[in-house]
Protein backbone atom coordinates (compact mmCIF):
# COMPACT_ATOMS: atom_id res chain seq x y z
CA UNK A 1 0.00 0.00 0.00
CA UNK A 2 0.96 3.19 -1.27
CA UNK A 3 1.74 5.71 1.58
CA UNK A 4 1.49 9.75 1.87
CA UNK A 5 1.85 12.77 4.21
CA UNK A 6 -1.58 14.03 1.97
CA UNK A 7 -4.25 12.51 1.08
CA UNK A 8 -6.71 15.06 -0.78
CA UNK A 9 -10.15 14.13 -2.15
CA UNK A 10 -11.33 16.85 -5.01
CA UNK A 11 -9.57 18.60 -7.37
CA UNK A 12 -11.72 21.63 -6.76
CA UNK A 13 -10.73 24.89 -5.90
CA UNK A 14 -10.08 24.13 -2.39
CA UNK A 15 -8.38 20.46 -3.17
CA UNK A 16 -6.14 21.45 -5.83
CA UNK A 17 -4.94 24.84 -3.89
CA UNK A 18 -4.34 22.55 -0.90
CA UNK A 19 -2.48 19.95 -2.96
CA UNK A 20 -0.18 22.14 -4.92
CA UNK A 21 0.76 24.15 -1.44
CA UNK A 22 1.70 21.01 0.38
CA UNK A 23 3.68 19.32 -2.38
CA UNK A 24 5.51 22.73 -2.72
CA UNK A 25 6.38 22.58 0.70
CA UNK A 26 8.18 19.33 -0.42
CA UNK A 27 5.69 17.10 1.53
CA UNK A 28 4.45 13.70 -0.56
CA UNK A 29 0.44 13.77 -1.53
CA UNK A 30 -2.14 12.29 -3.29
CA UNK A 31 -5.00 13.69 -5.35
CA UNK A 32 -8.37 11.98 -5.75
CA UNK A 33 -10.96 12.66 -8.74
CA UNK A 34 -14.10 10.49 -9.72
CA UNK A 35 -15.35 13.08 -12.24
CA UNK A 36 -14.37 13.16 -15.81
CA UNK A 37 -12.97 16.83 -15.68
CA UNK A 38 -10.90 18.68 -12.94
CA UNK A 39 -12.01 21.21 -10.96
CA UNK A 40 -15.26 20.44 -9.35
CA UNK A 41 -17.87 22.90 -8.93
CA UNK A 42 -15.58 25.49 -9.59
CA UNK A 43 -14.94 24.93 -13.54
CA UNK A 44 -17.56 21.72 -14.47
CA UNK A 45 -20.53 23.17 -12.78
CA UNK A 46 -20.53 26.27 -11.27
CA UNK A 47 -18.40 29.44 -10.77
CA UNK A 48 -17.20 29.36 -14.21
CA UNK A 49 -19.37 27.75 -16.40
CA UNK A 50 -22.42 29.94 -15.29
CA UNK A 51 -20.28 32.72 -15.67
CA UNK A 52 -18.80 32.24 -19.13
CA UNK A 53 -22.93 32.13 -20.01
CA UNK A 54 -23.58 35.40 -18.47
CA UNK A 55 -20.80 36.97 -20.55
CA UNK A 56 -21.98 34.85 -24.02
CA UNK A 57 -25.21 36.37 -22.95
CA UNK A 58 -24.35 39.77 -22.51
CA UNK A 59 -22.44 39.64 -25.83
CA UNK A 60 -25.11 38.11 -28.16
CA UNK A 61 -27.57 39.91 -26.60
CA UNK A 62 -26.02 43.48 -27.41
CA UNK A 63 -27.70 44.90 -23.92
CA UNK A 64 -25.04 47.16 -22.35
CA UNK A 65 -24.65 48.45 -25.79
CA UNK A 66 -27.82 49.08 -26.64
CA UNK A 67 -27.97 52.36 -24.21
CA UNK A 68 -24.83 53.66 -26.05
CA UNK A 69 -26.88 54.66 -29.08
CA UNK A 70 -30.36 54.42 -28.19
CA UNK A 71 -30.15 51.44 -31.00
CA UNK A 72 -30.66 47.46 -30.91
CA UNK A 73 -27.49 46.02 -32.24
CA UNK A 74 -28.25 44.17 -34.65
CA UNK A 75 -26.48 40.09 -34.94
CA UNK A 76 -25.62 38.45 -37.96
CA UNK A 77 -27.80 35.49 -37.31
CA UNK A 78 -29.66 34.70 -34.06
CA UNK A 79 -27.84 32.90 -31.74
CA UNK A 80 -28.44 28.94 -31.39
CA UNK A 81 -27.89 26.51 -27.91
CA UNK A 82 -24.37 25.70 -29.60
CA UNK A 83 -23.76 29.29 -30.05
CA UNK A 84 -24.61 29.53 -26.32
CA UNK A 85 -22.48 26.84 -24.81
CA UNK A 86 -19.77 27.12 -27.22
CA UNK A 87 -17.58 29.54 -24.93
CA UNK A 88 -18.76 27.77 -21.42
CA UNK A 89 -17.12 24.60 -23.03
CA UNK A 90 -14.03 26.09 -24.23
CA UNK A 91 -13.44 27.41 -20.84
CA UNK A 92 -14.16 24.25 -19.03
CA UNK A 93 -11.95 22.11 -20.70
CA UNK A 94 -9.22 25.13 -20.73
CA UNK A 95 -9.20 25.25 -17.21
CA UNK A 96 -9.64 21.58 -16.24
CA UNK A 97 -6.29 21.26 -17.76
CA UNK A 98 -4.53 23.94 -16.25
CA UNK A 99 -5.55 22.37 -12.93
CA UNK A 100 -4.35 18.35 -14.43
CA UNK A 101 -1.02 20.17 -15.41
CA UNK A 102 -0.87 22.33 -11.99
CA UNK A 103 -0.90 19.18 -10.14
CA UNK A 104 1.24 17.12 -12.98
CA UNK A 105 4.16 19.83 -12.44
CA UNK A 106 3.83 20.28 -8.79
CA UNK A 107 4.44 16.30 -8.25
CA UNK A 108 1.26 15.34 -6.93
CA UNK A 109 0.28 12.21 -7.40
CA UNK A 110 -3.41 11.33 -9.00
CA UNK A 111 -5.75 8.95 -8.67
CA UNK A 112 -9.06 8.12 -10.77
CA UNK A 113 -12.46 7.09 -8.91
CA UNK A 114 -14.31 6.99 -5.53
CA UNK A 115 -12.96 7.67 -3.10
CA UNK A 116 -14.20 6.23 0.72
CA UNK A 117 -13.25 6.05 4.04
CA UNK A 118 -11.72 2.13 5.13
CA UNK A 119 -9.92 3.81 7.88
CA UNK A 120 -9.29 6.92 9.47
CA UNK A 121 -5.85 6.58 7.47
CA UNK A 122 -6.91 4.28 4.44
CA UNK A 123 -8.60 5.60 1.14
CA UNK A 124 -10.04 3.13 -0.77
CA UNK A 125 -10.78 4.12 -4.50
CA UNK A 126 -13.20 2.48 -6.73
CA UNK A 127 -13.27 3.32 -10.30
CA UNK A 128 -10.67 3.58 -13.44
CA UNK A 129 -7.69 3.47 -11.26
CA UNK A 130 -8.65 1.35 -8.02
CA UNK A 131 -6.41 1.37 -5.19
CA UNK A 132 -6.23 1.52 -1.19
CA UNK A 133 -3.58 4.31 -0.08
CA UNK A 134 -2.82 5.43 3.31
CA UNK A 135 -2.70 8.77 4.23
CA UNK A 136 -1.24 10.52 7.56
CA UNK A 137 -3.83 12.98 6.92
CA UNK A 138 -6.87 13.43 4.62
CA UNK A 139 -8.22 16.68 3.63
CA UNK A 140 -11.73 16.18 2.04
CA UNK A 141 -12.48 18.71 -0.55
CA UNK A 142 -15.23 16.73 -2.34
CA UNK A 143 -17.47 19.79 -3.01
CA UNK A 144 -21.28 20.47 -2.96
CA UNK A 145 -24.24 19.06 -5.31
CA UNK A 146 -27.97 20.41 -5.89
CA UNK A 147 -30.22 19.62 -3.09
CA UNK A 148 -33.39 17.79 -4.69
CA UNK A 149 -36.78 17.55 -2.89
CA UNK A 150 -38.50 14.43 -3.52
CA UNK A 151 -41.96 16.37 -5.02
CA UNK A 152 -39.44 17.62 -7.85
CA UNK A 153 -39.44 15.17 -10.70
CA UNK A 154 -35.53 15.78 -12.15
CA UNK A 155 -35.22 14.35 -15.42
CA UNK A 156 -32.50 16.59 -16.63
CA UNK A 157 -34.21 17.33 -20.12
CA UNK A 158 -36.93 19.54 -18.87
CA UNK A 159 -37.19 19.63 -14.94
CA UNK A 160 -33.48 20.62 -13.91
CA UNK A 161 -30.98 21.18 -11.54
CA UNK A 162 -28.06 23.53 -11.30
CA UNK A 163 -25.99 20.82 -12.88
CA UNK A 164 -28.01 20.08 -15.50
CA UNK A 165 -29.40 23.58 -16.63
CA UNK A 166 -25.68 23.71 -18.49
CA UNK A 167 -26.73 20.34 -20.63
CA UNK A 168 -29.56 21.37 -22.15
CA UNK A 169 -29.57 20.95 -25.96
CA UNK A 170 -32.04 23.93 -27.00
CA UNK A 171 -33.24 27.45 -25.78
CA UNK A 172 -36.16 27.13 -23.77
CA UNK A 173 -39.28 29.71 -24.74
CA UNK A 174 -39.73 29.88 -21.09
CA UNK A 175 -38.29 28.98 -17.58
CA UNK A 176 -39.86 28.64 -13.84
CA UNK A 177 -36.83 28.68 -11.52
CA UNK A 178 -37.16 28.42 -7.82
CA UNK A 179 -35.11 29.97 -5.23
CA UNK A 180 -34.08 33.31 -4.08
CA UNK A 181 -30.41 32.70 -3.68
CA UNK A 182 -27.59 33.31 -5.80
CA UNK A 183 -27.80 30.61 -8.29
CA UNK A 184 -31.80 31.15 -9.07
CA UNK A 185 -31.08 34.87 -9.56
CA UNK A 186 -28.09 34.44 -11.42
CA UNK A 187 -29.71 32.03 -13.97
CA UNK A 188 -32.83 33.97 -13.85
CA UNK A 189 -31.26 37.00 -15.42
CA UNK A 190 -28.90 34.99 -17.73
CA UNK A 191 -32.04 33.44 -19.48
CA UNK A 192 -33.95 36.56 -19.31
CA UNK A 193 -31.24 38.72 -21.36
CA UNK A 194 -31.25 35.70 -23.69
CA UNK A 195 -34.84 36.66 -24.70
CA UNK A 196 -35.99 33.94 -22.71
CA UNK A 197 -39.79 34.36 -20.57
CA UNK A 198 -38.74 33.59 -17.16
CA UNK A 199 -40.65 33.10 -13.71
CA UNK A 200 -39.16 33.36 -10.94
CA UNK A 201 -40.50 31.81 -7.64
CA UNK A 202 -39.33 32.90 -3.73
CA UNK A 203 -41.08 31.24 -0.79
CA UNK A 204 -39.21 34.38 0.72
CA UNK A 205 -40.29 38.12 0.65
CA UNK A 206 -37.24 39.20 -0.59
CA UNK A 207 -33.85 37.84 -2.84
CA UNK A 208 -30.79 37.58 -1.67
CA UNK A 209 -31.90 38.12 1.99
CA UNK A 210 -28.04 38.80 3.42
CA UNK A 211 -27.37 41.33 0.46
CA UNK A 212 -28.18 45.08 1.45
CA UNK A 213 -31.49 45.59 0.98
CA UNK A 214 -31.80 48.72 -1.19
CA UNK A 215 -29.17 47.04 -3.63
CA UNK A 216 -31.99 43.80 -3.82
CA UNK A 217 -34.86 46.28 -4.49
CA UNK A 218 -32.12 47.77 -7.32
CA UNK A 219 -31.67 44.26 -8.96
CA UNK A 220 -35.75 43.20 -8.59
CA UNK A 221 -36.42 46.63 -11.00
CA UNK A 222 -33.98 46.01 -12.95
CA UNK A 223 -35.25 42.12 -13.33
CA UNK A 224 -38.93 43.15 -14.00
CA UNK A 225 -38.16 45.76 -16.28
CA UNK A 226 -36.23 42.87 -18.07
CA UNK A 227 -39.38 41.18 -18.75
CA UNK A 228 -39.04 38.61 -15.65
CA UNK A 229 -42.13 37.49 -13.28
CA UNK A 230 -41.31 37.25 -9.75
CA UNK A 231 -43.54 35.96 -6.94
CA UNK A 232 -42.45 36.40 -3.56
CA UNK A 233 -43.69 34.78 -0.37
CA UNK A 234 -44.90 32.02 -2.90
CA UNK A 235 -44.39 28.24 -2.60
CA UNK A 236 -44.57 25.82 -5.10
CA UNK A 237 -47.02 22.94 -4.35
CA UNK A 238 -46.35 20.67 -7.38
CA UNK A 239 -44.67 19.96 -10.35
CA UNK A 240 -45.76 17.56 -13.64
CA UNK A 241 -43.74 16.92 -16.78
CA UNK A 242 -45.88 14.81 -19.24
CA UNK A 243 -44.55 14.30 -22.36
CA UNK A 244 -45.39 16.70 -24.86
CA UNK A 245 -46.87 18.88 -22.72
CA UNK A 246 -45.93 21.98 -20.90
CA UNK A 247 -44.72 21.35 -17.51
CA UNK A 248 -46.81 22.66 -15.06
CA UNK A 249 -45.98 24.32 -12.01
CA UNK A 250 -48.47 24.77 -9.34
CA UNK A 251 -48.20 27.45 -6.98
CA UNK A 252 -49.38 27.27 -3.26
CA UNK A 253 -51.68 30.61 -4.47
CA UNK A 254 -53.45 27.98 -7.28
CA UNK A 255 -51.74 29.40 -9.62
CA UNK A 256 -50.41 27.37 -12.06
CA UNK A 257 -47.38 27.96 -14.66
CA UNK A 258 -47.22 26.10 -18.02
CA UNK A 259 -43.39 26.54 -19.02
CA UNK A 260 -41.52 24.70 -21.51
CA UNK A 261 -38.73 23.70 -18.81
CA UNK A 262 -37.83 24.17 -14.59
CA UNK A 263 -34.78 25.16 -12.50
CA UNK A 264 -35.19 24.25 -8.95
CA UNK A 265 -31.88 26.39 -7.56
CA UNK A 266 -32.19 26.47 -3.95
CA UNK A 267 -29.63 24.93 -1.44
CA UNK A 268 -26.81 22.76 -2.04
CA UNK A 269 -25.80 19.26 0.00
CA UNK A 270 -22.42 18.44 1.09
CA UNK A 271 -20.90 15.44 -1.74
CA UNK A 272 -20.11 13.37 1.26
CA UNK A 273 -22.55 10.02 0.66
CA UNK A 274 -19.42 8.33 -0.97
CA UNK A 275 -17.13 9.08 1.50
CA UNK A 276 -18.74 6.46 4.18
CA UNK A 277 -17.78 8.62 6.80
CA UNK A 278 -19.82 6.84 9.34
CA UNK A 279 -16.85 3.84 9.33
CA UNK A 280 -14.57 6.29 10.92
CA UNK A 281 -17.02 8.00 13.31
CA UNK A 282 -17.08 11.28 11.46
CA UNK A 283 -21.32 12.90 11.53
CA UNK A 284 -22.57 15.41 8.85
CA UNK A 285 -25.51 17.49 9.24
CA UNK A 286 -29.17 17.51 7.67
CA UNK A 287 -27.37 18.81 4.49
CA UNK A 288 -24.18 16.28 4.12
CA UNK A 289 -21.81 19.29 5.34
CA UNK A 290 -18.98 18.52 7.74
CA UNK A 291 -18.22 20.38 10.68
CA UNK A 292 -14.70 21.86 11.44
CA UNK A 293 -12.96 23.74 13.82
CA UNK A 294 -10.78 26.71 13.22
CA UNK A 295 -7.73 25.03 11.65
CA UNK A 296 -10.42 23.02 9.35
CA UNK A 297 -9.32 19.68 11.68
CA UNK A 298 -12.85 17.46 11.99
CA UNK A 299 -13.82 15.67 14.83
CA UNK A 300 -11.74 12.81 13.94
CA UNK A 301 -7.60 14.69 14.56
CA UNK A 302 -6.41 13.64 11.18
CA UNK A 303 -9.02 14.07 8.65
CA UNK A 304 -9.26 18.15 7.51
CA UNK A 305 -12.03 19.22 5.22
CA UNK A 306 -12.56 22.50 3.31
CA UNK A 307 -14.85 24.26 0.69
CA UNK A 308 -18.24 23.76 -0.15
CA UNK A 309 -18.39 20.83 2.14
CA UNK A 310 -18.21 22.41 5.36
CA UNK A 311 -20.82 24.98 4.11
CA UNK A 312 -21.01 28.93 4.00
CA UNK A 313 -19.51 31.02 2.25
CA UNK A 314 -19.31 28.61 -0.07
CA UNK A 315 -17.36 30.50 -2.59
CA UNK A 316 -14.13 29.48 -5.05
CA UNK A 317 -12.32 32.09 -3.62
CA UNK A 318 -12.66 31.55 -0.09
CA UNK A 319 -12.41 27.65 -0.49
CA UNK A 320 -8.89 28.10 -2.09
CA UNK A 321 -7.52 29.91 0.78
CA UNK A 322 -8.99 27.48 2.96
CA UNK A 323 -7.21 24.73 1.60
CA UNK A 324 -4.00 27.25 1.53
CA UNK A 325 -4.82 27.59 5.71
CA UNK A 326 -5.49 24.27 6.32
CA UNK A 327 -2.15 22.68 4.63
CA UNK A 328 -0.27 25.60 6.42
CA UNK A 329 -1.85 23.86 9.99
CA UNK A 330 -1.52 20.10 8.89
CA UNK A 331 2.44 20.76 8.45
CA UNK A 332 3.27 24.37 10.13
CA UNK A 333 4.28 26.30 7.32
CA UNK A 334 3.33 29.08 9.72
CA UNK A 335 2.86 31.69 6.23
CA UNK A 336 -1.12 31.63 5.95
CA UNK A 337 -2.81 30.47 9.29
CA UNK A 338 -6.06 32.31 8.95
CA UNK A 339 -8.38 33.70 6.29
CA UNK A 340 -9.03 37.73 6.62
CA UNK A 341 -12.01 38.53 7.99
CA UNK A 342 -13.32 40.69 5.25
CA UNK A 343 -13.97 39.26 2.03
CA UNK A 344 -15.63 40.14 -1.16
CA UNK A 345 -18.53 38.59 -1.85
CA UNK A 346 -19.68 38.67 -5.61
CA UNK A 347 -23.12 37.66 -7.25
CA UNK A 348 -22.87 37.31 -10.85
CA UNK A 349 -26.53 38.77 -11.47
CA UNK A 350 -27.51 41.31 -14.67
CA UNK A 351 -26.61 43.96 -13.34
CA UNK A 352 -23.72 42.05 -11.13
CA UNK A 353 -23.28 42.66 -7.16
CA UNK A 354 -20.55 42.45 -5.16
CA UNK A 355 -20.06 43.95 -1.28
CA UNK A 356 -18.17 43.73 1.96
CA UNK A 357 -18.69 44.76 5.28
CA UNK A 358 -21.98 45.72 6.91
CA UNK A 359 -25.07 46.40 5.77
CA UNK A 360 -27.21 49.24 6.60
CA UNK A 361 -29.88 46.31 8.03
CA UNK A 362 -27.09 44.92 10.49
CA UNK A 363 -25.80 48.51 11.59
CA UNK A 364 -29.39 48.84 12.49
CA UNK A 365 -29.69 45.83 14.32
CA UNK A 366 -26.87 46.31 16.01
CA UNK A 367 -27.49 50.17 17.02
CA UNK A 368 -24.48 51.75 15.50
CA UNK A 369 -24.81 55.47 14.37
CA UNK A 370 -24.31 55.66 10.70
CA UNK A 371 -24.67 57.73 7.35
CA UNK A 372 -24.83 56.61 4.25
CA UNK A 373 -22.50 57.89 0.88
CA UNK A 374 -24.36 56.61 -2.51
CA UNK A 375 -23.80 57.78 -6.31
CA UNK A 376 -25.31 55.76 -9.18
CA UNK A 377 -23.93 54.77 -12.32
CA UNK A 378 -26.06 57.62 -14.26
CA UNK A 379 -24.17 60.28 -12.13
CA UNK A 380 -20.73 59.86 -13.44
CA UNK A 381 -19.17 61.00 -16.94
CA UNK A 382 -17.80 57.17 -17.04
CA UNK A 383 -21.33 55.78 -16.72
CA UNK A 384 -23.05 58.55 -19.27
CA UNK A 385 -19.97 57.31 -21.81
CA UNK A 386 -20.95 53.94 -21.19
CA UNK A 387 -24.65 54.11 -21.56
CA UNK A 388 -24.96 53.28 -18.28
CA UNK A 389 -28.86 53.02 -17.18
CA UNK A 390 -29.13 51.79 -13.75
CA UNK A 391 -26.50 50.87 -10.90
CA UNK A 392 -24.99 52.54 -7.49
CA UNK A 393 -22.14 52.45 -5.16
CA UNK A 394 -23.15 52.62 -1.45
CA UNK A 395 -21.06 53.60 1.80
CA UNK A 396 -22.18 52.48 5.16
CA UNK A 397 -19.77 55.18 7.52
CA UNK A 398 -19.85 54.90 10.94
CA UNK A 399 -20.80 58.15 12.50
CA UNK A 400 -18.55 58.61 15.18
CA UNK A 401 -15.11 58.56 13.70
CA UNK A 402 -16.72 58.42 9.54
CA UNK A 403 -15.21 54.89 9.17
CA UNK A 404 -16.36 53.06 6.04
CA UNK A 405 -17.72 50.36 7.46
CA UNK A 406 -19.60 48.68 4.32
CA UNK A 407 -19.41 49.45 0.95
CA UNK A 408 -22.03 47.82 -1.74
CA UNK A 409 -22.48 47.79 -5.36
CA UNK A 410 -24.81 47.26 -7.80
CA UNK A 411 -23.69 47.47 -11.55
CA UNK A 412 -21.55 46.97 -14.50
CA UNK A 413 -17.98 45.11 -12.75
CA UNK A 414 -19.21 45.43 -9.60
CA UNK A 415 -17.03 42.35 -8.80
CA UNK A 416 -13.93 43.94 -9.99
CA UNK A 417 -14.77 47.79 -8.35
CA UNK A 418 -15.16 45.97 -4.73
CA UNK A 419 -11.60 45.20 -4.28
CA UNK A 420 -10.94 48.58 -3.65
CA UNK A 421 -13.76 48.74 -0.77
CA UNK A 422 -12.22 45.42 0.68
CA UNK A 423 -9.31 47.43 1.59
CA UNK A 424 -10.89 50.58 2.46
CA UNK A 425 -13.10 48.40 5.26
CA UNK A 426 -10.45 46.51 6.31
CA UNK A 427 -7.73 49.08 7.02
CA UNK A 428 -10.29 51.19 8.35
CA UNK A 429 -9.70 54.33 6.41
CA UNK A 430 -12.69 56.85 7.12
CA UNK A 431 -14.57 59.49 4.36
CA UNK A 432 -11.78 62.33 4.40
CA UNK A 433 -9.38 59.55 2.97
CA UNK A 434 -11.14 58.59 0.52
CA UNK A 435 -12.21 61.97 -0.55
CA UNK A 436 -8.42 62.74 -0.93
CA UNK A 437 -7.72 60.13 -3.22
CA UNK A 438 -7.57 60.98 -6.87
CA UNK A 439 -8.93 58.33 -9.36
CA UNK A 440 -8.40 58.52 -12.95
CA UNK A 441 -10.48 60.45 -15.01
CA UNK A 442 -13.18 59.50 -16.05
CA UNK A 443 -13.39 56.09 -14.25
CA UNK A 444 -15.79 53.98 -12.56
CA UNK A 445 -13.60 54.11 -9.62
CA UNK A 446 -14.90 58.08 -9.20
CA UNK A 447 -17.95 55.79 -7.50
CA UNK A 448 -16.61 56.17 -4.44
CA UNK A 449 -15.24 59.67 -4.39
CA UNK A 450 -18.68 60.89 -4.84
CA UNK A 451 -20.85 58.44 -2.75
CA UNK A 452 -18.10 59.69 0.18
CA UNK A 453 -19.26 63.42 -0.81
CA UNK A 454 -22.69 62.42 -0.70
CA UNK A 455 -21.77 60.89 2.44
CA UNK A 456 -20.26 64.40 3.89
CA UNK A 457 -23.43 66.40 2.70
CA UNK A 458 -25.69 63.75 4.58
CA UNK A 459 -23.67 63.79 7.69
CA UNK A 460 -23.73 67.65 7.56
CA UNK A 461 -27.04 68.11 6.87
CA UNK A 462 -26.70 70.47 3.05
CA UNK A 463 -25.97 69.35 0.07
CA UNK A 464 -21.84 69.80 -0.77
CA UNK A 465 -21.17 70.75 -4.42
CA UNK A 466 -18.00 68.40 -4.76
Amino acid sequence: MKKYELIVIGTGPAGEKAAVKAAYFGHSVAIIEKGDLFGGAEVVTGTLPSKTLRETALFFSGKYEKGLYSIDRNLQHRASIDDFMYRRKLVTTKEADEIHVNLMRHGVDIYYGTASFATAHVIDIAGKTPASIYGDTILIATGSYPYHPPQIPFDNKRVHDSDTILQIDRFPSSLCIVGGGVISCEYATIFATMGVKVYLVNDKESLLPFVDKEVTQELVSQMTNSGIKIYFNTKIESVTAEDKKPVQATLATGEILAVDMFLYATGRSGNTRDLHCEKIGLTTDKREQLAVDKSYRTAVPNVYAVGDVIGFPALASTSMDQGRVAVAHIFQTEDLTTLPHYFPYGIYTIPEISMVGLTEEQVKEQQIPYCVGKTRYTDLARGRIMGASGGFLKLILKKSDLTIIGVHIIGHIASELIHYGVELVENQKNLYYLIGRIFNYPTLHDLYKYAAYDGLSNLSGHKIKP
